[in-house]
């Protein structure tokens, strides 16, 4: 379980690190939905 809320915590800051570089709604979705399945895949993959 540690290693989940690590996970999602290292993704979330980076997450938010690239939003503060990029001010543009589009990257900024396009960042949302690569965490998101990198985490789900992370999570429930192999």
């Amino acid at each position: 379980m540690k290693k989940i809320i690590g996970l999602v915590s290292f993704l979330i800051a980076i997450g938010m690190l690239i939003m503060l570089i990029a001010h543009n709604r589009l990257i900024g979705m396009v960042i949302i939905a690569l965490l998101l399945f990198l985490g789900y895949h992370c999570i429930c993959g192999d």
